[in-house]
């Protein structure tokens, strides 16, 4: 490399921070496009009017969506795979701020055409093509609603054995759980559906109060196990059988590639539809701000407290440390304390879930047919869905939670932020024409509405990825799919980012 390349690099960065930091809001008139097929309330670009989000309220939204059961529980995987308890939230922390580089390119545009996911899809991918992705990341956010609901219902059900404990014998109803279980997560989906049917401005007050008190608890969980304990337990001083001693010499890399794989595919989600929410922010400034300080300290800090509290009940208790959080305050026989922790669990859960996974698939399923489809009624559907996939399946397994269902829809999310942020950056220079977008025969129609380029560099992204997925998940021998495909499954996300990234390069310079 050369220094004019140098020179040339250094001045592209440049350009691009100026760019991420502008503060240019464009607004769009609606009278041209309103009778639009592709238009509808919810998809339509935000007005000035509806920019009330500054960075207080895109912190509170990321510190609210991270502080829940789920990141608590998180490092419990990393460990059990063999990591010590820092390098198991250093891995959570690194993660995060290795995702937030998307999420900040992605939202850009967001904020300043103030257009949702799917329609931001609708430059790469076509006006019709945009329902691939959407799609996509709208099936995965009902797997993410069904965990979530599960576990709201799940906190419900542990606080009530308590005084009703002839529910923890009853048999089997259906699926593993029995009816009570059941009807426990249906109580809880059914508080999540009458939120979403207020509509995204009852979230965000739910995100605003959650925030502080989240963390106040957190820290006071904290105090808590301390003072119990005398000192945060043998895992953290790592003098007990109980502490895994951390990866073997050698080995710390085999596992360290894929666990940050997926710990980016936590998030990798949100990276793609972020737009969905920092169309309502009023600067640049603000969310890029607010996602700085909502995201990766507040991961790594929940990621801490879950480890630290957990290896305090080692000594609290007795015994083996207590992961899940739910059981954890079962433990406590005061009903005020009890009271509150099912009521903080329960709000956790409830703010996390709705803007996590129901904001984007609402817009994802209204994007399909925006003449019929409402944000309402694409939340139905995303509930629906949630409870078809029996989610209390998905978390039964720590290993499996991580490396088959965080990294394997990496692979597949990946490749979508790849074409998006090098269409938008690179091929644009993140001009867009809004009205365009909302056109049937327009700048954004290409063929029929699809781009080939974005679909042929999509499934390309996905292809290295998916015989270490099936390796992974035991459909194929991964002897039979070789060491090489095995291991590069491990950096699914990155993979199939930059494989996307070049080709759609290439094939738009074509075009």
């Amino acid at each position: 490399m050369d220094a004019r390349q140098i020179r040339e690099g250094a001045t592209n960065i440049l350009i691009l921070m100026s760019t991420l930091l502008s503060s240019e809001i464009v607004e769009t008139d609606l009278s041209s496009f309103s009778n639009s097929s592709l238009l509808n309330h919810d998809l339509a670009p935000t007005t000035s009017r509806d920019r009330k989000w500054g960075t207080y309220n895109i912190a509170a939204l990321w510190i609210s969506m991270s502080a829940c059961i789920p990141t608590y529980m998180l490092a419990s995987g990393l460990i059990a795979e063999g990591m010590n308890w820092y390098q198991a939230v250093i891995t959570v922390f690194l993660g995060n701020l290795i995702v937030l580089i998307p999420m900040i390119l992605n939202a850009h545009a967001g904020t300043k055409y103030g257009i949702p996911f799917p329609v931001y899809c609708r430059a790469s991918f076509g006006v019709f093509g945009a329902n691939i992705p959407a799609l996509l990341r709208a099936f995965v956010a009902c797997g993410w609603f069904g965990i979530q609901t599960w576990i709201g219902g799940w906190a419900i059900y542990k606080i009530f054995t308590i005084y009703i404990p002839a529910w923890d014998a009853l048999p089997v109803w259906m699926a593993g759980i029995n009816i009570a279980q059941f009807g426990c997560f249906m109580f809880f989906w059914a508080i999540n559906m009458l939120v979403i049917y207020k509509g995204i401005n009852s979230i965000r007050f739910l995100l605003d109060i959650k925030a502080p008190l989240l963390i106040i608890l957190g820290l006071a969980l904290l105090l808590w196990a301390y003072q119990q304990a005398g000192g945060f337990g043998p895992m953290l001083s790592q003098s007990s059988q109980f502490v895994p001693g951390g990866v073997k010499e050698g080995q710390f890399w085999m596992v360290f590639f894929p666990s940050l794989t997926g710990m980016i595919g936590f998030w990798a989600t949100l990276s793609l539809n972020i737009p969905d929410f920092t169309r309502y922010s009023k600067t640049q400034r603000s969310q890029m701000l607010g996602q700085l300080i909502g995201l990766p300290l507040t991961m790594g800090l929940y990621a801490f407290i879950g480890v630290a509290v957990t290896s305090a009940t080692i000594v609290i208790f007795g015994g083996f440390p207590i992961w899940d959080p739910i059981v954890l305050i079962t433990k406590f026989t005061n009903p005020v304390i009890l009271a509150i922790s099912l009521f903080a669990l329960c709000l956790a859960t409830l703010a996390t879930n709705l803007a996590a996974n129901v904001v984007s698939p609402a817009n994802d399923f209204a994007n399909l047919w925006p003449s019929k489809i409402t944000f309402r009624i694409g939340g139905l559907i995303t509930g629906i869905i949630g409870i078809l996939i029996q989610p209390w399946k998905l978390v039964s397994d720590p290993s499996g939670y991580i490396f088959t269902w965080l990294v394997g829809y990496s692979a597949l999310l990946g490749p979508i932020g790849g074409i998006l942020i090098a269409d938008y950056f690179i091929v644009r220079k993140t001009v867009l024409s809004v009205p365009e977008m909302y056109k049937r025969e327009g700048a954004y129609t290409y063929y029929k509405g699809f781009n080939s380029a974005a679909v042929i560099a999509l499934i390309a992204g996905v292809i290295p990825n998916i015989p270490g997925f099936l390796g992974t998940i035991k459909v194929l021998d991964p002897a039979t799919v070789g060491s090489v495909l095995m291991h590069l499954y491990n950096y699914a996300w990155f993979v199939g980012f930059g494989v996307a990234f070049l080709l759609y390069l290439i094939l738009m310079k074509r075009k």
